[in-house]
């Protein structure tokens, strides 16, 4: 017995060690330095009923920071609202959100960042990447998905500040083996009974840097759908010439 036990635990500290090194391809893989987007997001209620926005998000990585900015363009009542996040590899991010009919840019704290993002079924924190150290990772499966050959790994957070930041208490991973891109998620939030499962049914190989098309985010409680978000990426541009000042908060207070 106490070799099985033994043997147990050395088999899940490989396994760990394995998952964490698929993670960190995915960490590392490219996903441009420069990017310009159009963006669609189709909020979908339990009715079924839909809304549409419009957005242009900008990218900008310098080593170990990303920056991003994204302007609402359309319908009228979040038209100008601006958004912008410095997401860093290790560390605390900053996000700032400017909301034209109060003339005020708001600071997202790291305690608010598990909210809904301009009332979609993403959070601030899902708009970044995920700071690889701060989750325990586990290899759980491997498996075909959409015919593509995918690892399953679970994802546990560290501590109790990570899943306060995030609002999930663990997470199951789907990655390709071929490009080590997300295909899938199912993100388990600390509230009882309900997920958060993300799919990404779209990719394009563009400049080099496969890109997702498509994000889709299905919150279910008790196995109930409950509401839906999509996003739809469009005319996109890698290795831009892009104006800092996009990536300031006087620069989403402007607006395009």
């Amino acid at each position: 017995m106490r070799f099985l036990a033994a043997f147990m635990l050395f088999a899940a500290a490989l396994s760990g060690n394995e998952a964490y090194e698929i993670m960190k391809k995915v960490d590392r893989r490219d996903k441009g330095d420069l990017m310009i987007a159009d963006v669609r997001m189709i909020l979908i209620d339990g009715a079924n009923r839909t809304r549409e926005r419009k957005m242009r998000q900008f990218k900008q990585e310098e080593g170990e920071l990303i920056k991003r900015s994204i302007f609402f363009l359309e319908p009228s009542d979040v038209k100008d609202t601006g958004f912008l996040t410095f997401d860093r590899k290790k560390g605390e991010d900053d996000q700032w959100l400017y909301l034209p009919s109060l003339k005020k840019t708001k600071r997202i704290s790291s305690s608010d960042q598990s909210g809904s993002f301009m009332g979609s079924d993403f959070s601030y924190n899902d708009l970044n990447d995920r700071n690889l150290d701060d989750y325990t990772y586990v290899l759980q499966s491997e498996r075909e998905i959409n015919g593509a050959a995918c690892w399953v790994i679970e994802a546990t957070p560290k501590n109790q500040k990570v899943i306060e930041m995030t609002g999930y208490a663990r997470s199951l991973i789907v990655v390709r083996k071929d490009n080590f891109v997300i295909s899938r998620a199912v993100n388990y939030e600390v509230k009882k009974g309900r997920a958060k499962f993300l799919d990404i049914p779209k990719l394009e190989l563009i400049d080099g840097i496969w890109q997702p098309l498509e994000l889709q985010m299905v919150v279910k409680q008790d196995n109930i759908v409950t509401h839906s978000t999509i996003l739809r990426f469009s005319d996109i541009r890698f290795n831009q010439k892009i104006d800092g000042e996009l990536f300031t908060i006087r620069g989403i207070e402007r607006g395009l």
